[in-house]
């Protein structure tokens, strides 16, 4: 299973907090209903969750994790980078400008990674694209890592080989299409 859910972000007041209202683009869902999605019905005995976490919300995520039936192992870290090659440093952060995001990696049962998953390093350095779409490098790595079937969570585009379910996951991509960017590419 892959899932980027659409996590709201509020401040200690629980109102969203303004730098993040801004980039308000679509419909987001409170971790207690993000929890309630019933992925323990859908997932495998035996599976693996990448789960999408926003560094201010590691927390939410190990609770979104545990909610659904998964232990936490180890995590992959996501490093935003610009088109020569530095730090993509327009994110946003309550204490520091994130130029990273997370996936954490459970495990529900005993499964083990695949073999190259055990040579598989934690660190994708990518390009970011358009706000919130995820980098098309970690669909090879869940393939290699996770054997089948496949499920994508609040998926933005349909893929070849997995089941989609998300609000945008019928549309075609959008946005601009960076030669060397995978699938996608133009």
């Amino acid at each position: 299973l892959l899932a980027d859910p659409p996590w709201r972000f509020a401040n200690r007041s629980g109102k969203v907090a303004p730098e993040h209202r801004r980039l308000s683009r679509y419909d987001t869902l409170t971790v207690p209903e993000i929890c309630a999605v019933p992925v323990g019905d859908v997932a495998a005995p035996q599976s693996h969750l990448y789960l999408w976490v926003p560094n201010a919300l590691v927390a939410e995520g190990l609770e979104v994790m545990r909610a659904w039936g998964f232990t936490y192992k180890a995590n992959l870290v996501w490093h935003k980078i610009r088109k020569d090659g530095g730090s993509d440093g327009r994110g946003v952060g309550f204490y520091f400008r994130n130029v990273t995001e997370l996936v954490l990696f459970g495990v529900r049962g005993q499964l083990r990674t695949l073999g190259p998953g055990r040579r598989q390093t934690n660190l994708l350095a990518t390009r970011k694209r358009e706000h919130s779409r995820k980098p098309e490098e970690l669909y090879p790595v869940v393939e290699a890592c996770s054997p089948g079937p496949r499920l994508e969570l609040f998926a933005r585009y349909p893929r070849g080989g997995w089941q989609t379910w998300g609000l945008e996951a019928e549309l075609e991509p959008r946005g601009p299409r960076w030669r060397g960017y995978g699938a996608r590419a133009a």
